[in-house]
């Protein structure tokens, strides 16, 4: 008797727990079905869904609207799957997926590719917003994030050791930032372009970018729900993670290189948007606390809810004229943290 007295809390305990996470993925399943839906209605007019008898029905809501809508949760889902990667690998709640330079890298290199445009003649920022130049700047903006990753390990010598991984992120970080303002100065011409990268933007997601975005989720989801193990090994610390025989090195590097894609694979797409992989992972812990399985697979959900959220806002509060999203995103994350620094201090 004494000793179902003592399991029976653990038991309930657990059942609790399970019906906390269920409750909450189906919130975010009815929340983001409604997002997409008010995705599909918002518009330069304001709310309306187009009539089949239109001629440019098909246009709007097939070309524009659904893909736009469809774009904006793989990016979200993106950013909140690298954010708790980042948040796990590092162990800090207020790490983000643009640590380890990836953000700087990207920046600097679409300022280059504007700025070599704008001094040869051949481009100018209204231009880079076409169909062949804006994939020349998303390629240029996912090969800068791996370069900005990329070096940041150099300078770490690997993924050894965490402290040194961290300060070598934020030294590089600081170091491409410094070269994309110096590029931005030699040619002013690309610093619009340069704006609108940095604030992050949504309108340009067509099919082909969902196309790219679905890939490199599909990918790296179910790489990153693998290596969760080696997440909840770590929350134990690195020595009691070795007595697990884990090779913690090989295994951090891993996981670095699945947020490097998930981040360049975004920030290529939609630009720098800000809080979202921040934001998504503290969601999560909060309403629904868990091992980092669930905890990823929950944060890409709800990232990709945060972001649509932030999408439909973007393009109705000011209509016909649309918010950088990532302005929203900075702003509605940013009041989330403070709420919570606040609970947690009066609490």
């Amino acid at each position: 008797m004494d000793q179902t007295l003592v399991a029976t809390p653990d038991r309930q305990t657990m059942d609790a727990g399970a019906t906390r996470r269920r409750r909450f993925a189906m919130v975010l399943l009815l929340v983001g079905l409604v997002l997409a839906g008010a995705g599909l209605a918002a518009g330069s007019d304001g709310w309306s869904l187009p009539r089949w008898s239109d001629a440019d029905a098909g246009l709007i809501l097939g070309e524009i609207r659904l893909p736009r809508t469809l774009g904006a949760w793989l990016v979200g889902a993106l950013l909140g799957l690298a954010g708790a990667i980042a948040q796990g690998l590092f162990r800090n709640p207020l790490a983000d997926p643009y640590l380890l330079g990836s953000a700087a890298g990207a920046s600097l290199a679409v300022v280059l590719v504007l700025a070599v445009g704008s001094l040869g003649g051949a481009m100018t920022v209204m231009t880079a917003a076409s169909g062949l130049a804006r994939l020349g700047l998303v390629g240029a903006a996912f090969v800068g994030a791996f370069v900005g990753v990329g070096l940041t390990l150099m300078l770490a010598r690997g993924a050894q050791q965490t402290p040194r991984l961290l300060l070598a992120g934020v030294v590089v970080g600081v170091v491409l930032s410094a070269l994309g303002d110096l590029v931005s100065t030699v040619a002013p011409e690309a610093l619009r372009g340069k704006q609108v990268f940095m604030l992050g933007t949504t309108g340009f997601l067509g099919w082909a970018s969902v196309g790219v975005l679905a890939v490199g989720l599909l990918v790296t989801l179910p790489v990153a729900w693998r290596l969760a193990r080696v997440l909840d090994a770590l929350t134990l610390g690195e020595d009691s993670a070795r007595s697990l025989g884990l090779a913690l090195a090989r295994w951090r590097l891993l996981l670095v290189g699945v947020l490097a894609l998930a981040t360049g694979m975004a920030v290529s797409q939609a630009g720098l948007v800000a809080f979202v992989g921040l934001a998504a992972p503290h969601l999560v812990r909060r309403c629904a606390p868990a091992p980092n399985g669930y905890t990823v697979v929950a944060s890409a959900a709800a990232g990709g809810t945060l972001l649509l959220a932030a999408d439909v806002v973007a393009r109705s509060l000011v209509a016909p004229q649309e918010l950088p999203v990532g302005v929203v995103t900075a702003v509605l994350g940013g009041a989330y943290l403070l709420w919570l620094l606040r609970h947690r201090r009066l609490g």
